[in-house]
């Protein structure tokens, strides 16, 4: 990767984040005032005495689950527009290489997505009183890597999309099965066996197991590591197959 094409490419992204004011707000706000409504859920939900609140428990997994499927919108439509407007077409007639242009792309939105998980676990831990038995930096980490996944998977899909509105529709595709699977409604263990199977496959799962493990251990355990790990391949992956997609579409 060469440095001058790379940080002029994160800094263009991130010029254009800036100076778009709706979507700054989507990454910042919208999640923290979603959370802050999952308080309110279940502020009167009753805990057994010395058990975790369900908003603990529930809302500690959704720090992960948010930044991914917000990252995953965002940086899906922002690249679709990208190809569709002809600048990645025009980018591409340069010597500026591949993994220049995707390595940019993805610190510029990996950037904006660290902001949006510090902002909404400060508002978790420190506004609505969130509780977890090891440090509020392993969750914020955590939130980051997750967010990094969406932008990754985010930039892969929209890869397979002719425009905006087709590049949201891959939000069920590749999102919500992994919602459903992830162990937030139900217990992975609790699975049918082939419904397990597939969720071992599928990286936001391994995101709610670190965050799980975060909830419940003092100290970051091995299994938080390699469940990190996990997802941090599953994003490098993602990233690789989008490189595979950066081609010109005319002669």
């Amino acid at each position: 990767m060469r440095a001058t094409p790379y940080l002029a490419t994160t800094v263009r992204i991130l010029d254009q984040l800036k100076a778009d004011r709706r979507t700054v707000a989507m990454i910042v706000v919208v999640p923290s005032l979603l959370i802050t409504l999952l308080y309110f859920i279940y502020q009167d939900y009753p805990t057994p005495p010395g058990a975790p609140t369900m908003f603990d428990r529930v809302g500690l997994s959704m720090l992960g689950i948010l930044p991914f499927v917000m990252m995953f919108l965002i940086t899906a439509i922002a690249m679709q527009r990208e190809r569709s407007s002809g600048t990645l077409e025009r980018l591409m007639t340069t010597p500026i290489r591949k993994i220049d242009l995707l390595g940019g792309y993805g610190t510029a939105f990996s950037a904006a997505a660290a902001v949006q998980a510090a902002v909404a676990c400060a508002v978790s831990f420190w506004l609505l009183g969130m509780t977890t038995a090891g440090s509020v930096w392993l969750v914020v980490l955590v939130a980051v890597v997750v967010a990094g996944l969406g932008v990754a998977l985010g930039l892969l899909a929209s890869a397979f999309a002719r425009t905006e509105f087709q590049a949201v529709q891959f939000m069920p595709l590749i999102a919500t099965p992994q919602l459903f699977l992830c162990g937030l409604m139900v217990p992975r263990n609790q699975l049918p066996g082939w419904l397990e199977a597939i969720s071992n496959v599928m990286p936001l799962s391994y995101a709610v197991d670190a965050l799980n493990q975060v909830s419940v251990h003092a100290a970051p355990t091995e299994q938080m590591w390699r469940d990190i790990i996990v997802v941090v391949a599953f994003a490098i992956v993602a990233l690789g197959l989008g490189a595979a997609t950066l081609r010109r579409r005319t002669p």
